[in-house]
């Protein structure tokens, strides 16, 4: 790892750890994109997600960019390297995948960006370790085990940091931010379709206030 790519880790963390919740970001509409990313932002929220899973996903992603230029704006469910380098010429500033392949690794290494791979079990684990990989998204969460399993996976690989997506909700964050190997926790309960569609930006902004609550209280 270059020294300017353990810098915009370092940023990101950073961000994370006074805010450690990572909203998912999903639009077909670059404007209705822009509304939720400014409701999570009024929220307290400063590191956006926005998944690759509708096919105006890269121009959402590249409008939310635009218009927060200082918001690190990741790209999400990110499958190949070919779709990493789309993300990132759209103005991705981290990666996030679902599963662990090299080729979207060396794609946002090549490029002095953060990934963060998504592992579900020890061998995944272990191949990302060995590609010196030392923050990880731990997808899916509730279905791979939950806390239990990151606390076991955690007292094994003592320096990974993990990233939790997946079935987390409010009801749950605060279990998983108490295991001190989670940097963050990711999810899209913040950003339901329902108030999406009902214009309902405010519900949005209010529970990503909450989220943040949640994560300061100790």
């Amino acid at each position: 790892m270059t020294a300017k790519s353990q810098a915009t880790y370092d940023k990101l963390n950073a961000l994370l750890k006074r805010a450690p919740v990572v909203p998912l970001v999903q639009s077909n509409d670059p404007e209705e994109a822009v509304a939720i990313s400014q409701a999570l932002l009024d929220g307290g929220l400063k590191v956006l997600e926005v998944v690759l899973r509708t096919d105006e996903a890269l121009k959402c992603l590249a409008k939310i960019a635009d218009t927060f230029p200082d918001v690190q704006v990741g790209a999400g469910t990110v499958l190949s390297a070919e779709q990493a380098k789309k993300a990132i010429g759209a103005g991705a500033k981290f990666i996030v995948s679902p599963g662990l392949t090299e080729g979207v690794v060396h794609t946002a290494h090549k490029a002095d960006m953060p990934v963060l791979p998504g592992i579900a079990t020890a061998t995944e684990l272990q191949t990302a370790w060995n590609m010196g990989l030392r923050t990880v998204k731990f997808f899916p969460a509730s279905l791979s085990g939950g806390p239990k399993m990151l606390k076991a996976l955690s007292s094994v690989f003592r320096d990974v940091s993990f990233m939790p997506t997946g079935g987390v909700s409010a009801n749950n964050l605060r279990e998983y931010l108490d295991i001190p190997a989670v940097l963050a926790c990711g999810g899209s309960w913040l950003t339901p379709k329902g108030e999406i569609a009902a214009g309902n930006f405010g519900a949005i902004t209010q529970l990503a206030k909450d989220a943040v609550s949640i994560a300061q209280t100790s």
